[in-house]
């Protein structure tokens, strides 16, 4: 979507990128009394060029539809949110993949999402719905549909305590270095699975980390390299020593791919009976930790790689058992405190 912005005159201008010339970007300028007027007016021009572009007819399925939106995309978004996409469109969108676009109504599109919802979590039932919606945004614009989705899940998630890192890392020390490292990298340092598997000794300057690639899988289910998440994620994260002193010194600090980190955490997590969480909580662990400390939100977004702090609220409200029973202890006394005064 087009975003105007304000004129010193005081109307409302938006540009649309339409090209190169001689090295040069060319913008179309779209200018209007509001910023309502002069947004609708670029996104007009920009549905008209899709249409004109992939010669759109409400007789064109669904499907058609979905697959041209993707193939628009995949230049723009990430290998695994393009992967994502063909992944829902090949499960989740078959009982609607054949109709065609002007018989695409409230109805039946309620009923598929019925369906769904049937044996799929609201939040898978959700993505689809919005990958539907979006695709008939670009291309079809003036078609319109009302449906009801499923309630979002509030979801508690458990944040691992002191006890459960200890533990962990312990037993990785001394059966599996990769894994050490990882877990070292997420609950010390906040990087993702795919940041941690793209490092090399290169990355390490003194006690920061370099995080500026990821390794990902394409949609070919090859594993590649490819920038960070957002950009907030390319980012440089300060150590402590310990965990500088564990880091190899030259190549790969971690020979494994992402999905084996999550299987060997998984089984590991089995074996020493310990309650279930997932590999990317360690990263939670060291939100909340800086979060019961003290530290600032805005630098755990900036060591996390975090665009918001939607995540970081959530993360919150399923604070580690360790400092929740801490913090309680501290707040009651200081009530009983005060009622013995009183």
């Amino acid at each position: 979507m087009a975003t105007a912005k304000k004129l010193p005159s005081g109307h409302y201008r938006c540009r649309v990128f339409i090209g190169m010339e001689n090295g040069k970007k060319l913008y179309k300028s779209f200018t209007a009394p509001t910023k309502k007027e002069a947004e609708f007016s670029a996104n007009q021009y920009l549905n008209n060029l899709a249409k004109e572009s992939y010669g759109n007819t409400s007789d064109e399925t669904v499907n058609s539809v979905i697959t041209k939106y993707i193939k628009a995309k995949e230049k723009i978004l990430s290998q695994s949110t393009i992967k994502g996409y063909l992944s829902v469109q090949k499960n989740l969108m078959e009982e609607i993949s054949n109709v065609k676009i002007k018989d695409v109504k409230s109805a039946n599109t309620q009923a598929w999402i019925g369906n769904l919802s049937v044996d799929h979590k609201p939040k898978t039932v959700r993505n689809a719905y919005g990958l539907l919606t979006a695709a008939l945004e670009m291309f079809y614009p003036d078609k319109t549909i009302k449906v009801q989705l499923p309630q979002k899940e509030n979801k508690q998630l458990y944040v691992p305590t002191d006890a459960d890192i200890t533990q962990l890392i312990s037993y990785f020390k001394e059966n599996d270095n990769d894994m050490y490292i990882a877990c070292l990298l997420s609950a010390f340092g906040t990087l993702r699975r795919s940041e941690i598997c793209a490092l090399t000794a290169d990355d390490v300057i003194g006690n920061t980390v370099k995080v500026n690639k990821a390794l990902i899988r394409n949609t070919n289910d090859e594993w590649v390299l490819k920038t960070t998440k957002t950009t907030e994620s390319t980012r440089d994260v300060e150590l402590p020593q310990f965990v500088i002193d564990a880091l190899p010194k030259k190549g790969k600090l971690v020979n494994i791919d992402p999905a084996r980190v999550s299987d060997r955490f998984i089984k590991t997590l089995k074996k020493l009976n310990n309650r279930k969480f997932r590999f990317h909580d360690l990263r939670h662990y060291s939100a909340s930790v800086m979060h019961a400390i003290g530290v600032p939100d805005v630098y755990i977004m900036e060591r996390g790689g975090w665009k918001s702090d939607a995540t970081l609220k959530k993360i919150y409200r399923g604070k580690m058992d360790d400092y929740q029973k801490k913090f309680t202890d501290v707040t009651n006394s200081h009530f009983e405190n005060i009622c013995h005064k009183i």
